[in-house]
């Protein structure tokens, strides 16, 4: 692919309205709008970003040592394959890079309002549309589609003193690019996927790097490998090998599945694969017993690293297994009331993932948020739609996420579903879609029972896929083809309609009338 645009953003005023709207620019908006426009070019698509790039996760993200924990040939678009990729599992650079690039190539940066935070939305039944407020004022929409992520808003732990810190303090979603690491003593609290990351980034630099532990992860060898010239022009050259390579990945990691989801019996193959790396890169007895997990592998996602494991075994880094328990001005306290002084706190510890933030400014039918109306369990129809919010499509909504393989394959199935919904209202002269109550219980009943026997629900962890009320509400039981298939074509007998006049699509100002 091309390189992206370095042009100044060009800011476009905001319409009066518009007939879809789409909030959120990285891989779940991009992928909407590239469906939709894809399916009928004259559509009338805007986006908003609340930031002044495209990009989410991925723009924000910069901490040092982010990458992908998904192959790079996989975890990009089916429609924009990029022969460029330099690394197996792509850096945070590239992949912010790549995201720009398909912006820019697409044309989808142009039709974007940039540095236009979404307020709020309201259901207007009257109208048959939702009137929504924005940073940068307001404007009706007949569709909205919230692509705003899970991975957006930073969560903090719930522990006194957090205020009272007077040295530097941060999350990793944040990172602080002005703070110096070297000579530093850095208390890192969370053991996930980012940390383990940026603590390997920060060992050396840094005086001693203390690690304040919950619960250990089990971690695998990150097969990652740089992507040749050779290879990278046989890409270029032949499409086709690169097709091959993206379907091989694809179904490599469908059979996961089979161990986490259908077959859990299987998945001491891979507690021996990680237990090996343990015992390899982990010497010490007692630092080995801290770091060996007591749920079964599989439970909470497997983390990637060849570096996390010997970082924790040198003598400048300490892991604390007993978690954080308070913040002083000076340091932070561990589970067990002793008092760690540090210079620097950076916080690892995930995001306010099982209820996206969006829900809590989304109102429907009732008058009620989307947040209110889920009390703490999130639930969807396909992953997409609430009863009560008409017109309104999630990307990555409840029950979307993956153990095992790239989530930009289930954003492209649902942007499918979306764009067939959309496409039959335009021409069955439907003014709005509402899922049938009946039918979206129906359907979380189903993931329900299918998540039963998978080792998410029975592998004895508390993970973040749980939500307040115990429901795992995050994962998706099964393959991710089952998924796709069902969601290939929109069927609106499962959703009550509301006749009226549909505004045809109208031209761009570029475009003739």
């Amino acid at each position: 692919m091309t390189a992206p645009s370095s042009d100044p953003i060009e800011q476009q005023d905001l319409p009066a309205s518009v007939h879809t709207l789409i909030v959120g620019t990285g891989f779940a908006g991009l992928a909407a709008a590239h469906k939709i426009l894809a399916d009928t070019p004259s559509a009338d698509v805007l986006i908003i970003e609340r930031a002044s790039d495209v990009g989410g996760t991925w723009r924000d993200n910069t901490y040092p040592g982010a990458a992908c924990d998904v192959p790079s040939n996989l975890y990009s678009f089916s429609f924009a394959q990029s022969p460029e990729w330099t690394h197996n599992y792509a850096r945070q650079p590239e992949i912010f890079g790549y995201l720009r690039s398909v912006a820019d190539q697409s044309g989808l940066r142009d039709r974007t309002v940039f540095e236009c935070e979404l307020l709020g939305a309201r259901w207007d039944a009257d109208k048959a549309r939702w009137s929504v407020s924005t940073a940068r004022g307001q404007i009706e929409a007949q569709v909205l589609i919230a692509a705003t992520g899970t991975l957006s808003n930073p969560s903090f732990p719930d522990v006194p003193g957090i205020g009272k810190f007077t040295g530097t303090m941060f999350h990793s979603a944040t990172w602080n690019h002005d703070f110096d690491p070297a000579g530093k003593r850095i208390a890192v609290v969370g053991t996930g996927a980012s940390a383990i990351q940026f603590v390997p980034e920060l060992a050396g630099p840094a005086a001693h790097v203390t690690v304040f532990q919950r619960t250990p992860a089990w971690i695998i060898p990150r097969l990652d490998r740089q992507i040749g010239k050779l290879e990278r022009t046989l890409y270029r050259l032949a499409p086709f090998t690169q097709r091959f390579a993206r379907n091989s990945l694809y179904f490599y990691r469908e059979a996961y599945v089979v161990a986490l989801a259908k077959f859990t019996f299987l998945l001491p193959m891979f507690k021996l694969l990680a237990m090996s790396q343990l015992r390899k890169q982990v010497k010490d007895p007692v630092l080995r017993r801290k770091l060996t997990p007591k749920f079964t592998i599989g439970c909470k996602r497997m983390l990637l690293s060849n570096t996390w494991l010997s970082t924790l075994a040198r003598e400048d880094v300490t892991l604390v297994d007993t978690g954080m328990a308070a913040v002083t001005a000076s340091g932070v306290v561990d589970g067990a009331g002793r008092e760690h002084e540090v210079d620097a706190i950076v916080f690892g510890t995930g995001f306010t993932a099982t209820e996206p933030p969006v829900a809590s400014v989304l109102y429907g039918e009732d008058e009620r948020t989307l947040a209110d109306t889920w009390n703490g369990s999130p639930n969807a129809y396909r992953g997409t739609t609430v009863h009560g919010f008409p017109n309104l499509f999630l990307m990555y909504g409840p029950n979307t996420n993956l153990g095992h393989s790239s989530i930009v394959f289930m954003l492209e199935s649902q942007a499918a579903y979306i764009s067939s919904a959309i496409t039959q209202m335009r021409s069955r002269n439907i003014a709005s879609v509402n899922v049938n109550k009946r039918k979206q219980a129906e359907y979380n009943r189903g993931i329900d029972e299918q998540l039963e026997g998978t080792v998410w629900n029975s592998g004895g962890c508390s993970s973040w896929y749980f939500d307040k009320n115990g429901r795992n509400s995050v994962m998706w039981p099964t393959f991710t083809w089952e998924f796709r298939q069902a969601l290939r074509s929109a069927d609106l007998s499962d959703y009550d309609l509301g006749r009226g006049t549909v505004p045809a699509p109208r031209p761009r100002e570029s475009e003739p009338a």
